[in-house]
């Protein structure tokens, strides 16, 4: 056994399956451009490769430092984020938002119909902390989510006061007060969807701290943890390491959807997504990973305590349920099976009925098909990177999976 297995307990020859994988499956029949994985273990680097090219028209291949949209693997971010401030006392995760945010007094909940007929009732109780954190809050995406058109008369409503996540210019409180003014699709607490309750989750990091949400997250995380490379606007002297971003075509070839010289992450945005407005590297994602991993510190840094962590990572749906059972709407970045929500992460409850390795594992991802996950009884980070939408095209984080975990030895 070489010195690196010692350390890590993972099989250096088995974990070179995940090349031979990657390159015969997708990087040799061109599925995917490009991408990077990263394992550790025990806090050690037991495996670091990248594959592939991050642009394909300017015949750049993928290197160490490359750059990518991360989407909503902003989410786990800034989920911690407000979780720094639950410490500070600011908040108890069963207090209503509307604490902070008054005009979410008069939130109704949809009944039926639509327009002028649309019927509604109160909420039988107010929207909570852990409502947005967990996605039950009763709010949506707005059938603003890939391929998913307009699929709820509340849904009219999102785009008519013009609510969303990506080139808005609404201010935080803006975003908060126009959100008072939809009606919930379900009673708080009562089901699970997809929709902009991390958003809100950074907007209420804004308006409790008083500091500018991007300026929250490099004073409170990045800065701390080393993570000198993720940010919602890609600096012009690093532009020639961001990836290009891919679409799979009716024909499965790729098609470019987002020059990195001309992508709106080169721009400042008005609106900073917490639900999806990052960018960074693969090292960046990893660290913060690791401080998940070690229980809220990396290298001297203690973003939080670890049983703040531990409760971010329980599942939180009504009952112990898992999504199958109070998932509504068709996209998520999870299967629903054997799956369970908490405060920003999605948790493995079940290896039988999820078909994964990895029972109490905590991950998420992203809408370029980008991963992650950490498994506190396997001490292992995972991150994959990759550009190429959307996400649910192939199972990376099954086969990546199936892989690593047969490479555990000790």
């Amino acid at each position: 056994m070489d010195a690196q297995s010692q350390w890590t307990g993972l099989d250096a020859s088995r974990l070179e399956r995940i090349g031979e994988h990657l390159e015969r499956n997708y990087i040799g029949p061109q599925k995917i451009a490009g991408c990077q994985v990263s394992v550790a273990r025990h806090g050690h680097l037991a495996y670091s490769k990248s594959f592939g090219s991050m642009d394909l028209a300017r015949g750049k291949p993928t290197a160490d430092d490359t750059i990518y949209r991360i989407y909503s693997m902003t989410k786990p971010i800034t989920s911690v984020a407000l979780m720094t401030l639950y410490e500070k006392g600011y908040f108890q995760l069963n207090d209503p938002v509307s604490r902070y945010v008054p005009s979410w007094k008069s939130h109704r909940v949809w009944v039926s119909g639509e327009g002028g007929g649309m019927q509604t009732e109160a909420p039988t109780r107010p929207v909570s902390f852990r409502d947005v954190l967990s996605h039950q809050a009763g709010l949506t995406y707005g059938g603003g989510l890939p391929g998913v058109g307009l699929q709820h008369p509340i849904d009219k409503i999102y785009r008519d006061l013009k609510i969303r996540s990506a080139g808005s210019s609404d201010s935080m409180q803006e975003f908060l007060d126009k959100l008072s003014q939809v009606p919930l699709r379900y009673q708080p607490g009562q089901a699970w969807m997809y929709s902009l309750a991390t958003d809100v989750c950074g907007a209420l990091v804004e308006v409790i701290s008083g500091v500018p949400f991007a300026q929250y997250l490099q004073e409170n995380i990045f800065g701390p943890l080393g993570m000198k490379d993720t940010a919602f606007q890609v600096a012009t002297d690093k532009i020639d390491r961001f990836a290009a971003n891919y679409q799979r075509g009716p024909d499965k070839t790729l098609k470019l959807i987002d020059d990195p010289a001309t992508s709106d992450f080169t721009r400042e945005p008005g609106f900073k997504s917490g639900g999806g407005g990052l960018t960074g590297t693969s090292a960046d994602y990893l660290r913060f990973c690791e401080m998940l991993r070690r229980g809220g510190e990396l290298d001297g840094a203690r973003i939080l305590g670890p049983r703040t962590i531990e409760v971010m990572h329980m599942n939180h749906l009504a009952g112990g349920k898992d999504l199958t059972q109070l998932a509504i709407g068709g996209f998520s970045e999870t299967a629903n099976e054997g799956v369970g929500f908490g405060l920003g992460f999605a948790s493995t409850m079940g290896q039988v009925e999820t078909g994964t390795l990895g029972v109490g594992d905590y991950y998420w991802g992203g809408a370029a098909s980008t991963i992650f996950w950490v498994d506190p009884k396997e001490d292992l980070s995972v991150v994959f990177m990759t550009q190429l939408m959307p996400s649910g095209t192939f199972n990376f984080r099954g086969q990546l999976k199936s892989i690593i975990y047969a490479s555990i030895i000790d």
